[in-house]
């Protein structure tokens, strides 16, 4: 049976698939083994630093898991370090531990709550007797010395593509399994740290690719892009390796990798999967940790997919110990929940100075156990797709319009998450009928390398009546990145490739060519009635159309910006079109020559926002799901489960809303309007997590219901028949 089919027909997650696509081992295992996998909805982590036991009070943990309905503990098992009395050599056992079993206490306790238990181990550093021991075991780097560990010089960074993820980590993995019993082991950092030079290493590279390892990363060369595809391959058996050993003492098990670098092996191998987007740092956007959700989302399906977050900051110096505000973490947190994962939140060490975070979490907690049900989606029900692509990331680049090229993928989520859409990411590799079948709209923000064949996958979309929406130099590169002469999607698009791209275009503008009688025009002019022209883009991919289309956007050409005297449009406006829209069939096909969409995130100008917007909705060409009013910036998800259907409203208002933290939560109001499913019946509405059952409207298939408050996330809940 097919692993798709499987999971369809019994609604459970099981069968082993190995590397090559063939299963590691008979894996008929019962719907009992296997329901563990979906169970638990709210998960805890305690990572043990080498001190804590006997420092520490693991009954006021358990007090505090009882507390807010944890029923899944991820707890430190060993690798740098053992807290339990293990008997491996060399398997450093906590220097506190003495003659207790520190895990084992804990784990003992957590099974009486009816938790499930996942056990961490993490193998990427080791102490001075390993180095004595097996000096080959060390990372090297590219001068030939062993690697130092950065952050503790008294430690030593191991390769983890040789002997030591492959020889010593198995034994203890096989001890932790027939010691603790577990329903899995997670394992961080195991996937190591830059370029290896060791001899294993430079051995083994060698045989596979006939090549020496290159000397430093540098992503285009393609020496370094052997080695990286090599270094997968390698962890891909490090990972089946781990896998099986794992089942083989416990069939129902799991190992679990902390992060893999393709999404596509991580889909296809993993029964589930802990994403590690523990908290924002920097710029980054709040919604972040929804698009991490939403990109692993869209290769592991619905398979259960746990969200680490942190309590503590996560910038660049790394306070551990640290506390988040509040709302900070009830955002991040609150992100993630709406775009399918289940929380589980992080501690560092079991002694704790700060509790601050203590009531957040419990009170987020408390309210998705209260409404677990309705947590337990079985669909998404977003109608928009958003493409990204790894092998983009990995092969285009170099030239200086290509710089910054994941703002692309940022300035359309930032658009969609404006204009309360609700939307789905899509892996370029998944691209088949059955992958989007779901989809009414697929956006590909500058999805500049693409094979033949997911060309003619596109293609097919649109046929089928699906509408596409394409920016910049999308298909203009095959998949390894090479150039083509033209565009993948020129018949498509109705465009041919000119030859260059312009910029930086400095004091250029689009001309909007208003028209009262052209509804086209009113679409995609909508909101920007009062002004003849707005700001450029910042580069623009010259083109040549090869069909006939409508001119509503239009170029007007950089013109001096000083002196001042002589700021003034050279020429007034241009036939060139700044916008391609056309009707394919039953699709409609849009396609933006400039980078509308980075330059939307690098600027954030409104006039670029709405203009995209336009077009999103131009393109899509039906009613989105659910319809949301009202002030401020909320993130919209909408999903399915058993008996019911959920909108989730995510609170981003808030003027540190692209510099965290969140000092507080400022509350909003808004109406939402959701569409029905055909043939089933509203019997109530729920506010979920206000407690509210409010007032609500059924007219022309549409449930209409007001939210007088979301402070940071309020889930319309829908009961169907």
């Amino acid at each position: 049976m097919e692993r798709r089919e499987f999971i369809k027909t019994t609604g459970l997650i099981g069968g082993a698939y190995a590397l090559a696509g063939q299963p590691l081992m008979d894996n008929a295992l019962s719907p009992t083994e296997t329901r563990w996998l979906d169970g638990p909805m709210r998960w805890a982590q305690l990572a043990f630093v080498e001190r804590d036991p006997g420092h520490y009070d693991p009954d006021f943990w358990l007090s505090y898991f009882k507390r807010i309905h944890a029923d899944g503990a991820l707890l430190s098992a060993g690798g740098v370090v053992a807290f339990y009395p293990t008997n491996i050599p060399l398997h450093h056992r906590s220097d506190y531990l003495g003659n207790a079993d520190t895990l084992g206490y804990l784990v003992e306790g957590c099974k009486k709550l009816d938790m499930k238990i996942m056990l961490r181990t993490d193998p990427h550093a080791a102490r001075q007797n390993v180095y004595n021991a097996h000096p080959d075991w060390i990372a090297v780097n590219v001068d030939g010395s062993k690697r130092r560990h950065w952050a503790n010089p008294d430690l030593w960074v191991t390769c983890s593509l040789g002997p030591y993820n492959f020889e010593f980590m198995p034994q203890v993995n096989k001890e932790i399994m027939e010691r603790f019993q577990p329903e899995g082991i997670f394992s961080n950092r195991w996937a190591g740290h830059d370029i290896c030079y060791c001899e294993h290493c430079t051995r083994n590279f060698k045989v596979a690719s006939g090549l020496e390892l290159p000397k430093k990363i540098e992503r285009l060369d393609p020496t370094y892009r052997k080695w990286s595809e090599w270094r997968t391959n390698r962890l891909r058996e490090v990972w089946a390796l781990w896998d099986a050993g794992i089942r083989q003492q416990r069939p129902a098990s799991r190992f679990i990798p902390n992060g893999f670098p393709d999404k596509i092996v991580t889909g296809k191998e993993a029964d589930l999967f802990f994403a590690d987007q523990q908290a924002r740092r920097g710029l980054m956007a709040p919604w972040a940790n929804g698009k991490g959700a939403k990109e692993l989302r869209s290769t592991l399906g619905m398979k259960p997919l746990i969200g680490i977050f942190s309590v503590g900051i996560e910038e660049e110096y790394r306070w551990k110990d640290s506390v988040q505000s509040d709302a900070e973490i009830r955002i991040w947190v609150a992100e993630g929940t709406a775009n399918g994962m289940r929380p589980c939140f992080v501690k560092f060490g079991g002694d704790i100075y700060d509790k601050r975070w203590m009531e957040a979490v419990a009170k987020v907690y408390e309210g998705y156990h209260k409404n677990e049900k309705y947590l337990r989606n079985t669909a998404s029900m977003a109608r928009v797709g958003v493409v990204y692509s790894e092998q983009t990331d990995r092969n285009y680049g170099g030239k200086p319009w290509q710089q910054k090229s994941s703002d692309h993928l940022d300035g359309i989520y930032q658009t969609l998450v404006e204009s309360r859409i609700p939307f789905d990411m899509v892996n370029d590799r998944l691209l088949t009928p059955d992958d989007l079948k779901r989809f009414k709209l697929l956006i590909l923000p500058n999805i500049a390398a693409l094979s033949n064949s997911q060309c003619t996958q596109l293609q097919a979309f649109v046929n089928a009546g699906g509408s596409l929406m394409a920016t910049f130099e999308t298909s203009l590169y095959d998949e390894e990145g090479n150039p083509r002469p033209d565009f993948g999607l020129a018949s498509l698009l109705g465009l041919s490739y000119a030859g260059k791209v312009e910029g930086p275009m400095r004091n250029s503008y689009l001309h909007l060519r208003h028209d009262a009688k052209n509804s086209q025009s009113q679409t995609i002019l909508n909101g920007l009635d009062d002004t003849p022209r707005i700001i450029n883009a910042i580069y623009k991919v010259d083109v040549k159309p090869t069909a006939t289309f409508p001119s509503p956007v239009t170029l007007i050409p950089t013109y001096p910006d000083l002196p001042m005297e002589d700021v003034y449009p050279r020429v007034a406006e241009t036939d060139t079109r700044e916008l391609y829209l056309r009707q394919v069939g039953k699709g409609r096909v849009a396609y933006i020559p400039g980078d509308l969409d980075r330059s939307f995130w690098q600027l954030l100008n409104v006039d670029h926002g709405q203009l995209l917007s336009n077009v999103i909705h131009w393109t899509l060409n039906e009613e989105p799901i659910v319809a949301v009013t009202g002030p401020g910036v909320i993130d919209v998800n909408v999903w399915q489960q058993a008996n019911s259907m959920t909108v989730h409203l995510v609170n981003l208002t808030n003027p540190m809303m692209m510099k965290g933290p969140f000092r507080e939560l400022i509350p909003v109001d808004a109406q939402v309007s959701v569409q029905v499913p055909k043939g089933a019946t509203v019997t109530g509405v729920k506010l979920l997590m206000s407690g509210q059952k409010p007032k609500f409207e059924i007219k022309n298939g549409k449930v209409s219901v007001s939210v007088p408050k979301v402070l940071d996330h309020e889930i319309v809940a829908l009961d169907l028949a």
